[in-house]
């Protein structure tokens, strides 16, 4: 078993919060001055966010802040309207959302995603489409290479449901599931295409505590396992307070604050965008 990475953060040089362990190496993401217009309203402005290659980082806020157009900005549902996106060193101006998977980042939605009439192990076979090596032939025709793959496919599918003790369900209908089910099964699925950043829409939304628990212990276990990066979403802040090392938070589209759990419960510009502005008596 591989020894869980350490979780001191510190300040680097470019003014990131990220872990200790990562400042050696290339930060998996780095957004410079992200911003979106959508007519004359701007929904995000001037975000800027490092991502160590290890950590596990929380973006947080008010609903409506712009949390879920930063995700879609960073998988190119959106194409930015100023600013810069690199992922793992790479520059991604003008990629499509295909083409950044590919590249290594994988996401869950807000909104369950799942094809419901299929199996369990089926919708975490299409999350693999990235490494599929026969061609449109070979599968019609049932080809030596196509048996292959499906051998190797089914293995991996098993491997990655037994992070969520969910093998047993693979024969499943995934519309069947129950909502936590579901929620995991997106996750795995996102897992198949090998991705170095994972980004996890309210991962714990309709999760009962024990549920939640859970799911914290499995996201520090994923990012152990397979040595990635995790960016989440959530508004559950004993999940958020309790894995993520490095927060940001955002408010109106803007970066307000970033820093550590406890940097960021005990900021003043965070407590008035989550409580509002204290009245002078």
């Amino acid at each position: 078993m591989k020894k869980p990475l350490d979780a001191k953060s510190v300040w680097a040089p470019s003014n990131a919060f990220i872990p200790e362990r990562d400042l050696d190496k290339t930060p998996i993401l780095e957004a410079r001055h992200l911003g979106i217009d959508f007519g004359g309203l701007t929904a995000v402005d001037d975000f800027n966010l490092t991502i160590g290659k290890t950590e596990i980082a929380g973006l947080i806020g008010p609903n409506g802040a712009g949390k879920t157009t930063v995700f879609n900005l960073l998988t190119k549902v959106y194409q930015p309207t100023r600013g810069t996106i690199l992922l793992d060193g790479v520059d991604t101006h003008g990629m499509s959302t295909v083409q950044v998977n590919k590249l290594g980042i994988a996401r869950t939605f807000q909104n369950i995603r799942l094809f419901n009439s299929l199996t369990v192990e089926e919708n975490v076979k299409i999350g693999m489409h990235n490494s599929i090596t026969y061609s449109s032939i070979e599968g019609i025709l049932r080809m030596p290479r196509y048996w292959k793959y499906e051998k190797i496919a089914h293995e991996r599918a098993m491997e990655l449901l037994s992070i969520f003790n969910m093998e047993g369900m693979a024969n499943a209908q995934a519309g069947s599931l129950p909502y936590g089910a579901q929620r995991r099964l997106e996750i795995v699925r996102a897992l198949a295409s090998n991705p170095s950043l994972l980004l996890l829409d309210e991962p714990a939304a309709g999760m009962n505590p024990s549920e939640t628990a859970e799911l914290m212990e499995n996201i520090r276990h994923i990012r152990d396992l397979f040595h990635i990066a995790i960016i989440l979403i959530e508004h559950d802040m004993n999940l958020v307070m309790g894995v993520c090392e490095g927060i940001c938070v955002l408010n109106f589209g803007k970066v307000i604050a970033k820093g550590n759990p406890e940097q960021i419960q005990a900021n003043p510009a965070v407590i008035e965008a989550y409580l509002g502005k204290k009245k002078e008596a």
